[in-house]
């Protein structure tokens, strides 16, 4: 165990240089996290198994600042004899030898996102405003940022949704943080104390990174809710749940919060009081005004979020309840909905041709975000599949059967897939492409054009994570857009988006 008694306390101004710290994983986060702990004087080591080409360069940046990294196979087998503090990086599992060696010595595991709160502390503290859930973090977590940039605030969009907080913290001038925080995050967080935050969803996925043996998968989903729900612990003002899921509301009733903080639900339907939801086309307030037992809000038309899907609009809602618990005023949450550029591969339409409509959601990569994807087109075909992480298929395609035309299935879990296809889609008509290669994208979209007919729509929704085959869910979009562009009525005459 370390013997640095202060390391329990630690902020900007403890005695880092006294501290030698092991980073595991050399990723963005990891990158981001062994620079601020080298600036502050610790002795860093960097380990990490990968020696791609992005990390060897970010490894030779960090040995000219003074780091020891060790890369490659075998670099995470032990832990440094003296490490007073391991930093994991997001998505290293709990069982990787360095981990399991640091934690049985008692040398105390914080993730990126844990040191980077310690390290606001004292002199340039931001309230955090954070998003957590199964699906939907990252388009919130975009929504809220421009409802607080549309209300005047200077706000940076980090965590999960690719910069690392610490890296913000370190730059400075921002007002608010906008955080999107994962559950691989959460794991290693501990004593975080946002100002508001949200779980949107909590529905399976990630399941094998908390495979243990003997653990069903009720217990895994135990855990990994309980990681979700660590976003509320020391919440100050609202914690924000699901009216829809009753297991959102359950972890803020678990949560240890800060004493005045309120319960928010937020729903599609009428709110009640302490709630936002939707009345008469307008998203609106009975949370924040002192009116709300009586009245509500108008916080922005239901038109102002396009499309207007309805896992959307749950979205909004959940960033407009923490915008408002910022105080933003509610014409900044309609202006902020308006003037939202969402990233790509979010139910993005590519190309409408001959009456088909062919739509991106690559970054639908868990059944509970393709379940939304499909609840908005009908009919379909589907082009799913990829690496299924530990979940099921079953209960999406009996809940969307109806309005399956076809699908296309490919990956590396494809058969788990196609067997649910099977068993209660009969009527839809099924391929399986068995190539492991990035051509195979080409291929299910020339699949899905025969079998398209005008009014349908061709929907790529995986359910699936995407790196069997692609380097992530942007590639996996890419190659779909190309793919339908090269289609011959794409290619020359048919009508372009």
């Amino acid at each position: 165990m370390t013997g640095l008694t202060w390391m329990d306390r630690a902020d900007r101004a403890a005695p880092w240089p006294q501290a030698t710290v092991v980073v595991a994983g050399l990723g963005v986060a990891g990158f981001a996290a062994a620079d601020a702990l080298l600036e502050l004087g610790a002795r860093v080591v960097v380990a990490d198994e990968c020696a791609a080409d992005a990390v060897a360069d970010r490894a030779r940046l960090l040995e000219e600042l003074g780091a020891v990294v060790r890369l490659g196979p075998g670099a995470t087998s032990g832990l440094e004899r003296d490490a007073d503090l391991v930093i994991v990086s997001p998505g290293w599992s709990p069982r990787t030898p360095l981990l399991v060696g640091a934690a049985a010595a008692g040398v105390p595991l914080w993730g990126d996102v844990e040191l980077a709160w310690r390290l606001m502390f004292p002199d340039r503290v931001v309230p955090w405003l954070g998003v957590t859930g199964t699906n939907g973090k990252t388009t919130t977590t975009q929504m809220l940022a421009s409802m607080l940039s549309a209300a005047g605030h200077t706000v940076a969009s980090v965590g999960n949704i690719g910069r690392p907080v610490i890296e913000a913290i370190n730059e400075g001038g921002y007002d608010v943080f906008a955080v999107e925080l994962s559950s691989f995050q959460l794991h290693w967080t501990h004593s975080i104390s946002l100002h508001s935050a949200a779980v949107l969803n909590v529905h399976p996925d990630h399941l094998e990174w908390y495979a243990h043996g003997g653990a069903s998968d009720d217990d895994l989903m135990r855990e990994y809710a309980a990681d979700k729900g660590k976003i509320y612990h020391l919440a100050q003002q609202a914690c924000v749940y699901n009216v829809a899921e009753p297991l959102t509301r359950r972890l803020v009733e678990e949560a240890d919060v800060v004493e005045g903080a309120r319960a928010i639900g937020f729903t599609p339907g009428i709110p009640g009081v302490g709630m936002v939801g939707i009345v008469d086309d307008w998203l609106v307030d009975r949370a924040f005004i002192d009116q709300r037992a009586e009245a509500a809000l108008p916080l922005a038309a239901v038109s102002d979020v396009t499309p207007t899907a309805p896992h959307l609009l749950s979205n909004a809602l959940a960033a407009a309840a923490l915008a408002r618990s910022f105080g933003v005023p509610s014409r900044a949450v309609s202006d902020g909905l308006r003037n939202l550029h969402v990233d790509g591969h979010r139910i993005q339409t590519v190309a409408t041709t001959g009456g088909v409509r062919w739509v991106d959601d690559s970054k639908a990569t868990n059944p509970h975000a393709a379940d939304a994807s499909l609840t908005a087109f009908d009919p379909v075909v589907w082009i799913a599949g990829g690496q299924a992480k530990g979940t099921h298929f079953d209960e999406l395609v009996a809940t969307h059967a109806h309005r399956l035309r076809a699908a296309v299935v490919l990956g590396v879990d494809r058969a788990i897939v196609a067997d649910a296809l099977r068993r209660h889609a009969p009527a839809a008509a099924l391929i399986v492409l068995d190539g492991t290669d990035r051509g195979v994208m080409a291929q299910a979209v020339r699949e899905a054009a025969r079998l398209a007919r005008p009014g349908d729509t061709v929907l790529l929704a995986p359910g699936c994570a995407s790196k069997d085959i692609w380097s992530g869910y942007d590639a996996r979009g890419d190659d779909f857009a190309a793919a339908v562009a090269a289609l011959p009525t794409l290619s020359g005459e048919g009508d372009q988006p």
